[in-house]
C-alpha cells in the first residue's frame, strides 16, 4: 500500500485559502540555498509548498565559519 504525500501533511502545514504556494525550486535559487538544504525542503514537501512553511522550516548556513 502506498501512502501519498498529502496524508502525511498535517493541517498545520497544509496551505490555506490566504497562503501562496511557492515552487521550492525557486524558493531555493531567490533564497540562495544550498543544493543539500533544497533537497531536503523537497523531500519533506514535493515541489510546491507554502512560502509560511519554507520559511519556517528553511536552514541557511553561513559561509563565514
Amino acid at each position: 500500500m502506498v501512502r501519498s504525500q498529502e496524508a502525511t501533511i498535517t493541517d498545520a502545514e497544509r496551505p490555506g485559502p490566504g497562503d501562496q504556494l511557492w515552487s521550492v525550486f525557486e524558493f531555493a535559487r531567490r533564497y540562495r540555498l544550498a543544493k543539500r538544504e533544497e533537497n531536503r525542503l523537497l523531500m519533506l514537501y514535493g515541489p510546491t509548498a507554502s512560502l509560511h512553511v519554507l520559511l519556517a522550516n528553511a536552514q541557511r548556513h553561513s559561509l563565514i565559519s
